[in-house]
């Protein structure tokens, strides 16, 4: 067997932080991994309101933007292994965090991805996974199916509920891979009109009353109707849900408790009649929300250890990198939409 010492780092549009995880991959006929370290390094005030407003930044300052960013990152990257005396490492796989992402205008751009990392990381550096399939004429999106297929084949579906709830499965010998519907960013949003980070528990959700009316009008958008391969940015959520949602005016309990609904009756029609749907991310200790699934479904929503729900995109991010160095292929064209599964990232070294 062959074994990989790698860190694995993510960011996701949640903007809670940095993920980081320190793992041995070891391949033998199929991948399995060790998890030895984990930690997660939120942003201050200063850093999740620049990469808030960053969606507006002329080109010039987004290059500002970059490489500070990835000052940023190599700081926190190097904190993590000396903290945790972790030496031999084969690579960083960083997926740094993204700007903007509109494939269908060739437009992606994830920062923290400069050549820069490596040099004052002093390790070898694979990064910037989405370009290449955006290129190709692919979403660029998702990146996890991979890591899905070859790490958690035990449960039928996967499940994140992150920013986004995106899911992916098996069907007739392809992985299909979409994203769902918005979940933490648009619950976020109304959680932190109420004076908190994020609504604990579906505490806020459970309190509030669903209003029918303006949930048909979230269940009929356009984009629950398209077919896969199919992703979504915050771009998608100024434009459609925000004014939806904003007609119940001053009532943030009834926002939370309708979109929360909405997120239940969106992953219920996604799954289908799932056997097992491994749920990760930090909507899975969303526990009113996981009750709604209950009530809506029979399939069995399985909730893993806490470093698997947390880390589990920054463990398949290690992964992409290993299959990167291997060049074996990390991105699937079932799932981006590509012409062909392909091999991404960029290698930087010191």
């Amino acid at each position: 067997s062959q074994n990989y010492n790698v860190v694995g780092v993510m960011s996701g549009t949640s903007l809670d932080g940095v993920d980081l995880v320190h793992m041995h991959l070891v391949r033998q006929s199929t991948y399995t991994f060790h998890i030895l370290h984990t930690q997660t390094v939120s942003y201050n005030k200063e850093w999740k309101s620049r990469l808030a407003n960053a969606i507006n930044l002329s080109e010039h300052d987004l290059v500002s933007l970059n490489k500070d960013y990835t000052q940023l990152l190599a700081t926190i990257i190097n904190e993590f292994i000396s903290a945790n005396h972790i030496k031999e490492l084969v690579c960083v796989c960083s997926h740094g965090h993204t700007i903007y992402h509109e494939p269908a205008l060739g437009r992606t751009l994830q920062i923290g991805n400069l050549p820069q990392l490596a040099t004052l990381l002093q390790q070898r550096v694979v990064c910037d996974f989405r370009i290449a399939d955006v290129a190709l004429g692919g979403q660029g999106a998702p990146l996890v199916p991979i890591g899905d297929k070859l790490l958690f084949s035990d449960y039928t579906h996967c499940l994140n509920l992150g920013g986004f709830a995106n899911i992916s499965f098996e069907h007739n010998h392809r992985r299909v891979a979409f994203d769902i519907c918005p979940v933490n960013v648009v619950l976020n949003h109304y959680a932190l009109l109420l004076g908190k980070m994020y609504d604990e528990g579906g505490a806020f959700a459970k309190a509030g009353k669903v209003n029918t009316a303006i949930l048909k009008q979230l269940n009929d958008l356009e984009y629950y109707h398209l077919e896969a391969p199919k992703s979504l940015g915050m771009e998608w959520v100024n434009e459609h849900v925000w004014k939806i949602l904003d007609q119940l005016l001053d009532e943030d309990l009834d926002k939370l408790a309708t979109f929360t609904e909405h997120i239940a009756i969106q992953i219920v029609k996604a799954v289908g009649d799932a056997t097992s749907v491994l749920v990760t991310g930090g909507g899975a200790y969303n526990t009113f929300l996981l009750q709604r699934l209950s009530a809506h479904s029979k399939t069995q929503f399985i909730v893993p250890q806490p470093a698997i729900v947390e880390f589990k995109e920054a463990i398949i991010f290690g992964l992409l990198g290993v299959l990167r160095l291997r060049n074996e292929p990390n991105c699937l064209a079932s799932v981006t939409g590509a012409p062909y599964d392909h091999i991404s990232g960029v290698v930087y070294v010191p």
